[in-house]
């Protein structure tokens, strides 16, 4: 996968791209993680995302648990810290994600991480929602010349107006994802009337960073226009980790990648409703209906409203045209049910009377 194929995964000009999210449902076993890749690649998606911790130079001691979900750290440091890859580990999950077709994404959160995945070669990053506000490293992921989405969920329009100028500054080609930082997030938290309000003010691509757990907000903001849509992946329901609630499993993933994909098909295919009708003559003739005669009339017969009826199938004068040839001499004799067509009467319909 080259440079220009993965920015195209991640923010593409047409259709909507699908980022499993897999935070750290690994729970620190590189093993895990490789197997998180595997499946996710197996449903379709089109990136893989990771989030890239280094503990000491992100976090302190006094840094509180979201939720206290973790007996074995006993603080949100040690975790942080047991989360760490290696440099060489995380170009091991890079290389692994490009053999099954995968753009490879993290969100780094420090100046360190954003080094390190810059050595490791991502294809893209994610700008977590708490650290929008954080310049250096917005302008550092900037300045790594990959695709950059941005998460909206704890930021004010002034934060964001200063994360997006500081991208513009670095060229960088960015998405801003609407996302509700609420795990499991409710529908009426969703905010996807705010897609339209990112995409008139910054003139970008947008998307959705989904906590629901589930596939609907999805495949909504798809329809509305989104173009990347990020959803955490859980391996099962019964799994260990702090994000469990908020994600869908690889079996939904899988429904929401054909969803994408059917509805981007639709967006893209505008129907000419009057070509579709030509194009599908012959089913309207066996589902549309023709006047027929009611009983055997004989040429030279003036027709009257009791003398038709409208049956299947079509391919004859049409209902609608009942008033127009009321009045009209038959010109041939006709037997029951015999469809009436417009050299039968006299003038022909459509000639001038």
């Amino acid at each position: 996968m080259n440079a220009e194929s993965a920015v195209r995964s991640l923010i593409p000009d047409r259709g909507t791209a699908v980022v499993g999210e897999v935070a750290q449902a690994h729970d620190g076993s590189l093993g895990t993680a490789h197997a998180y890749i595997d499946a996710i690649a197996a449903t379709g998606a089109d990136a893989v995302k990771f989030q890239t911790h280094l503990a000491h130079a992100e976090s302190t001691k006094a840094e509180p648990w979201r939720v206290p979900f973790s007996p074995q750290d006993t603080s949100r440091y040690d975790y942080w810290a047991r989360m760490e890859f290696t440099a060489s580990q995380w170009a091991g999950l890079k290389d692994h994600a490009h053999d099954v077709g995968l753009a490879f994404v993290s969100s780094p959160f420090s100046l360190e991480a954003v080094d390190l995945l810059g050595a490791v070669g991502v294809d893209g990053l994610k700008i977590a929602s708490g650290e929008v506000s954080n310049l250096e490293l917005v302008a550092a992921c900037g300045a790594l010349g990959v695709a950059v989405l941005v998460s909206s969920g704890l930021s004010t329009f002034a934060e964001l107006d200063a994360a997006v100028a500081c991208l513009g500054e670095a060229d960088a080609a960015f998405a801003v994802l609407q996302c509700s930082s609420t795990y499991p997030c409710p529908p009426e938290d969703v905010g996807l009337n705010l897609l339209a309000t990112l995409g008139a003010r910054y003139g970008c691509p947008v998307g959705l960073s989904d906590h629901s757990g589930t596939i609907y907000p999805g495949l909504a903001a798809v329809a509305l226009g989104a173009k990347v849509i990020e959803i955490h992946v859980t391996l099962t329901r019964e799994g260990f980790g702090p994000d469990v609630s908020s994600s869908v499993t690889t079996t939904e993933l899988r429904q929401l990648v054909e969803g994408t994909r059917f509805i981007s098909t639709m967006l893209d295919s505008p129907v000419d409703k009057d070509q579709a009708a030509d194009e599908r003559s012959e089913l309207r003739s066996m589902f549309t209906r023709s006047l027929v005669a009611r009983y055997p009339i004989r040429a030279g017969h003036v027709l009257g409203p009791e003398d038709l009826v409208a049956k299947k199938p079509g391919g004859g004068i049409e209902p609608a045209q009942r008033t127009n040839v009321i009045g009209r001499r038959v010109s041939r004799s006709l037997d029951t049910d015999e469809r009436l067509r417009p050299d039968d009467v006299d003038p022909p319909l459509g000639a001038p009377d």
